[in-house]
């Protein structure tokens, strides 16, 4: 674990750090306010020491600058004139903790437990919020916000919904926003990716099998329906699926009732069925690969999520979320986009839509300097 310790009083910084290296800690210290700034915005720390009166930048400004350049550090301010106004003043603006001098020993050791704790019960949350909750819908312009016009609309219902467009436009925030905002959103979301499912597989992924229904079936599995139960089902690059397949999916849809496979008894569910893909159906229809009546099951709602180059007044606000994501997730010194090289960007054209502009987004701040700058675009993306 890394610790800083900035303190103007050369003695308390170095006898704190002799202290918590003995304790097992990676402790970097900073003379004023200025240098310790600098250290915390390049490098990760799990709990800052600073001291309160310092020349140049005292320990309020320091902390200022730490929460407004977003620093996700446990923040301690130390003092040997405190006194309670100070205190609170302190942990209104930020601040984990307030100690008072001389530090004691053990009081130093049980704030850095409870505070590393805290650090890491909100990066738990963080994760945790990602993984029910998923990433947000970002943009303002007309065809993003006839998307979320439809989904508040929609998503009350129990209407199905066949989710098109290309790949990386995000179809799956669509389902998830759909099912979010439905009366099922306490009930299970399950997701089911049609075409990384071999399709001798799907069926029994689908539909689950008995014990002894083929060779490998040691023991009973319950199908993605049957998980679904009461909530919500989401089938992704439906347009692969096998016809054999479909075929089932569409008793599912008709009769509200599934037979595992290897097994001839049926089984009542309650499952919305949302689906998505990147291919024209009605041209897979004509060729014969996809059954017209369960498109027209699917499709009682269809939402078109656009491509990023219909939308590239969006690109600064989803380079921005990016940005801010990327680097809370990974700790990375967060850098700001100049104005020409964001001009640079809202003008490529972008084949792999959302997901190819987050990863370049992520190539930038991991290969640029201070800031992105156009050069970094021409390098390192065009």
């Amino acid at each position: 674990m890394k610790l800083l310790v900035i303190d103007d009083e050369r003695s308390i910084r170095n006898s704190l750090k002799e202290i918590l290296m003995d304790e097992g800690y990676e402790v970097d210290v900073a003379e004023n306010g200025a240098s310790g700034v600098e250290l915390a915005l390049k490098e990760k720390y799990s709990v800052i020491f600073c001291d309160i009166k310092m020349p140049q930048m005292d320990g309020i400004e320091v902390l200022d600058r730490l929460v407004s350049e977003g620093v996700d550090s446990a923040v301690i301010m130390i003092s040997g004139h405190g006194d309670i106004d100070t205190a609170v003043e302190c942990i209104k603006k930020g601040a984990f903790d307030f100690i008072q001098k001389p530090l004691d020993l053990n009081r130093i050791l049980i704030t850095i437990k409870n505070a590393t704790d805290k650090v890491s019960l909100v990066k738990e949350t963080k994760i945790l919020k990602k993984k029910v909750y998923g990433q947000q819908m970002i943009g303002q312009s007309a065809p993003i916000l006839r998307v979320k016009e439809m989904i508040e609309k929609v998503a009350p219902t129990d209407a199905r919904v066949l989710i098109t467009g290309s790949n990386g436009t995000g179809k799956e925030l669509v389902a998830r926003s759909l099912h979010q905002k439905s009366s099922r959103s306490q009930m299970p979301y399950i997701e089911v990716n049609c075409a990384a499912i071999p399709s001798e597989l799907i069926e029994s992924e689908l539909f689950g099998h008995e014990k002894g229904a083929f060779t490998s079936a040691v023991k009973q599995h319950k199908g993605k329906f049957e998980q679904a139960d009461g909530g919500t089902l989401f089938l992704d690059e439906i347009g692969d699926m096998s016809l054999a397949a479909q075929a089932k999916v569409l008793r599912v849809l008709q009769e509200k009732k599934l037979s595992r496979v290897g097994s001839d008894k049926d089984i009542m569910v309650d499952v919305r069925v949302l689906a998505a893909t990147n291919k024209n159906l009605r041209e897979e229809i004509e060729k014969g690969r996809f059954r017209e009546d369960l498109y027209h099951r699917l499709s009682v709602i269809v939402i078109t999520v656009p491509s990023l180059d219909e939308r590239k007044e969006d690109i600064p606000l989803l380079v921005e979320y990016f940005i801010n994501q990327i680097c809370s997730e990974t700790g990375m010194h967060r850098r700001n986009v100049e104005p020409e090289a964001m001009r640079m960007l809202v003008g490529k054209t972008w084949t792999g839509n959302i997901r190819e502009l987050r990863n370049v987004v992520e190539r930038l701040l991991i290969l640029s300097g201070e800031r992105i700058t156009a050069d970094d675009v021409r390098a390192y993306v065009l």
